[in-house]
Parts: C-alpha cells; structure tokens; sequence
C-alpha cells in the first residue's frame, strides 16, 4: 500500500437552511402553511402575530424584476428532482454530500450567508396583510370553513333518530356500534360476523349472540332517514329505497307495478343495469320492454350514495391565495384591464418580538455564553421564517400575474378562450427554474369572474389547428362539453362524431384523444347517455 497527497479541485452545490425553509414553504398549500406558522409560533418565543402595519422588506416586489443569480438557478435545479424537502439536497460533482436538517436547532446556522444585511431594528421584520379572524363573533360573520364545521353527520343525524326507538340496552349498543361502522357514503362496507369478531368475544357462543343483535340492529337501522342507510352495496340501497316507495299506499297501480319490476331488475346483476341491456332483462323475465324502460328511469331517479349530503363539505372549501378583479375601464375600446391582488385574510402576520430582541440584544456575553448562542439563533430563525413567508407570497403573486398576463383571453371570455401554456413559458419570462414554477402552481387558488381554479388549470398543451397555431387542450374540452350539452338526448353524439366535430372547427383531435377528455370531464360515453 502506497501512501501519498493529492490535491483534488471539484465544485458542489450545497442548499443552504434558509433556502431550503424557503423551498418547503412554497410547496406548501394555504392550510399547510396556517399550520407551519402556528407550530413556529408555538416553538419560537421571539415570533408574534401583530395588527399593526409593518414595511416591506427590500426583497420584496420591488426586486421582482432583478435578474436571477447563476448560482440560484442552479440551487433551484439542484432541488427540482427532490421529492421530500425535509432533508437537505445537494449536488457534486465529486459526489460529496453535505447534509443539513430543516427541522430542529442541531446542525443549523441561521446567522445568513452572507448576501443580505440583517436589519438593526425587529419591528421591521412583518408581512403587510391583514390579520386572520376567527369569525367566532356573530353568526353574521361567520365564514364557509365554520359553517361547514357546524353541519350535522350521518352518524349524529342517525343517533337523533335512534333516541325515540324503545330499544333493549343490548340492541341501543347494537345500533350505535353499526352507526359509527358506516362510511362516507352511508354503506356497511364490513359484514356483521367481522363487526362481531372485532368486539373479541370470550367464545363461540358469544360470537353469535353479538351477530344476532346486530341483525337485529341492522333492520333497525334500515328503517332509519335517510333512505337506503345501512346497506351492504349498491344493489340493496337501490332495494331499500324501492321497497320504501312500494309502502306509500297512495301509489297508484302503474307506478306500482314500475317500481315492482324495478326491484326485480335490481336483484339482477349490477352489470345489466350499468349497461342498460333490457334485452338480457326482458330475457330474464324481469318484464316487459316497455316496462324495464320506465324501471330503470326510476332506478336513475334515486340515491346511491345516502350519506352524500352529510358529507363533511369543509374537505370541499377552497381558499383563494390570489384574487382577480376586472378593472373599470372607461375607454370601451381598449383592451379589459385586471387587477391581481393577494388575498389578505390567508397571509400571516408576523414580526419579531421586540422587548425579547432588546433584551437579548442587551445581554450579550455574560456566563452563560451558550444559551445566548441558542437564544441568538432562535432569534435570527424567526427572523428568516418571516423573509421566507415574505418571499412565498411574492414568488406567487409575480407568477400569478403573469398567468393573467398570458391568459388575459380567458378572463374575458370565459374557458373557450384558453391558450395554450407551459411551466417553461412562465419560468423563462420571470427568470426562475420551472420546478419553483411547479412548486407555486400547486394546490394554490385563483378566483377570477368565473369561479375558482388551481393555479395549474391555467396551464395545458396545445392541440394543432388548420391555420397551423395551437389549441389549448383546456379550450377543447370546454368545446367538447358544450358539443355534448347541446346534443339530442335520444341520439347523442360518438366520441367519432366530436372529433369531426372539431376538425369542422380546424382543431385537429384524434378519437382517442376526444375519449380521453370526455372521460377526464366524467361524462359518459353515448350508449350510456342515450334516452331510454
């Protein structure tokens, strides 16, 4: 073994732990975000939420137009193949790794790296936007989030109900036990025997008597609002509900007799039905031609999913991160005008506790070095999370604005206008990397004059046109949505038939490409929508 020195040149890129706080922030959604900031707030005693109005940084939307950094650009495409943020991510040619942990005090330096001087005063360091409430105050001031939180379960509706049956204790615990078994769509997805063995009974004979109960409780719960509750499939919450209409005794005989071959076709197999095969029903001996016909239009008139409207609506709540608002504009010739704007109630306000930063700042040396070390390090911390923040709703405003920019079509003539546009288009224009572009675009909301949409559905291929431009595939689904609302119900159109369609209209668009927007806007192919 021979030993011996050697110099070695190499270069490697190296995130720093204010960049990659501030990569984590930007991928995070509105709610995430809420979140990161009340855990920060909790863990670091020099960060506070303020109602007073604080300036705005010097990297703020003044600097959006300074041209990236070489070395940015390559932090930013150092991160892109990176799937968790929460570790440190680092490229070398040499492949050395220099690991650094986002979370935690160990092993971090918050101190800056040396490319922006600290400001002497504390109060400076807040986000401009105003406070999050609440809402708890009045009734009339309640937003959607706390409406929605205050809507009533399934499971509390049906123990309402369940309050005004005599029942047995053993069936009242029966009951209860199957009603907080149900899903979201109000199914018993498990059967009883596997409910009965998850109570662990000491023996066999105790197994039985808990499924007896449940049965018992099960016909219980059938009988219970809404209608169909408490069935084991699709084919018996169709049953149930038949059989419920079947015991009004004002239905007269044709509908009677409707609803009896109903039942029949959906004690067939569900498949018939899906497709509409009357003919294999007839064959069956449902019923007539004529009469399968009118059973399956009333099968269509009923509720697959019972639980549907006791479904937790917050989950469905979208907060917009950006608003955009039509400029008045008084000269009708000219181009519409729209302002972007932040919306104010999800940016956090936060700046730096300034009695705990005097003192700290008061108090340096002393005997115990180490914990103002450690105090030091919290402060400047707080003090990065807040430029981060910062930073997060600027990176989003400057590429919302230049989404408006791009697709200013449409916002003034609704989806049919859309261009086409990739991340690259964006990332070029504004000088960042498309994986920051990325990272911005997802999970955040605009609302614009036609509702509210995902920063990425502003975003979308293109599709050749005759005249030799482009189409957006976003425009062509919209085209292909109003071709099917428009179509006659008794001979709806084939996905062959859009795609002519379409060409009438230049745009070039294959059948299978038509079949897989159709099926991406959930619309059924023609068998299926044809009228009975």
């Amino acid at each position: 073994m021979r030993q011996g020195l050697s110099l070695r040149v190499s270069q490697h890129l190296a995130l720093t732990p204010q960049l990659q706080q501030s990569i984590r922030l930007l991928q995070l959604s509105t709610l995430e975000l809420s979140q990161e900031v009340d855990q920060m707030l909790d863990e670091n005693p020099f960060l506070e939420r303020t109602e007073d109005q604080a300036e705005r940084e010097e990297f703020g939307l003044r600097q959006a137009d300074t041209p990236v950094s070489e070395g940015d650009r390559d932090s930013e495409f150092a991160s892109a193949p990176t799937a968790d943020m929460g570790s440190a991510t680092v490229t070398s040619s040499s492949n050395d790794e220099d690991n650094a942990p986002l979370n935690g005090d160990e092993g971090i330096d918050w101190e800056g790296d040396g490319s922006t001087e600290m400001a002497p005063d504390d109060g400076e360091w807040g986000v401009d936007a105003k406070a999050r409430s609440n809402n708890l105050n009045g009734d009339e001031d309640k937003d959607a989030t706390e409406l929605a939180r205050n809507q009533e379960s399934l499971q509390a509706f049906l123990h309402r109900q369940a309050l005004g049956l005599r029942l047995s204790a053993e069936d009242t615990a029966a009951l209860r036990f199957l009603i907080e078994s149900l899903n979201d769509d109000g199914y018993l997805e498990e059967p009883l025997e596997e409910l009965a063995a998850t109570l662990n009974p000491p023996d066999e004979e105790q197994l039985h008597q808990l499924v007896h109960h449940f049965t018992v409780a099960l016909g219980l719960l059938h009988s219970l609002e809404p209608v169909g509750v408490g069935a084991r499939g699709l084919a018996e919450c169709l049953r149930l509900q038949i059989a419920a209409k079947l015991q009004d005794v004002e239905l007269d005989w044709d509908d009677r007799e409707v609803l009896d071959v109903a039942l029949r076709v959906c004690r067939q197999p569900m498949e018939l039905l899906a497709r509409r095969d009357i003919k294999r029903l007839v064959q069956l001996g449902v019923g007539s031609d004529a009469l399968v016909r009118e059973a399956i239009a009333a099968i269509a008139r009923l509720e697959p999913k019972p639980g549907r409207r006791f479904v937790d609506v917050e989950r469905n709540i979208v907060v917009p991160d950006v608003l955009v608002i039509p400029v008045a504009n008084t000269n009708k010739a000219a181009s519409p005008k729209f302002r972007v704007m932040l919306n104010p109630d999800v940016m956090p306000r936060l700046k730096v506790h300034d009695i705990y930063a005097n003192v700290l700042r008061n108090h340096r040396g002393g005997k115990d070095s180490a914990s103002h070390a450690a105090l030091q390090q919290r402060l400047q911390e707080a003090r990065w999370f807040i430029k981060n923040i910062q930073q997060r709703f600027d990176t989003i405003l400057r590429v919302s604005t230049a989404i408006v920019e791009r697709q200013k079509s449409f916002f003034t003539h609704g989806e049919l206008a859309m261009r086409p546009l990739v991340l690259r288009e964006i990332a070029d224009e504004l000088g960042l990397h498309e994986s920051t572009i990325s990272r911005v675009t997802t999970a955040k909301y605009m609302a614009t004059p036609f509702g509210t949409f995902e920063l990425k559905y502003f975003f979308g291929s293109g599709l050749g046109t005759e005249s030799g431009g482009n189409a957006s595939s976003t425009a062509v689904r919209a085209l292909i949505k109003q071709f099917i609302a428009s179509e006659s119900a008794k001979k709806p159109l084939s996905d062959n038939q859009l795609s002519e369609m379409l060409k009438e209209q230049g745009i070039e668009c294959a059948r299978r490409t038509v079949a897989k927007y159709r099926e991406g806007l959930k619309i059924a192919p023609a068998s299926l929508r044809k009228a009975l």
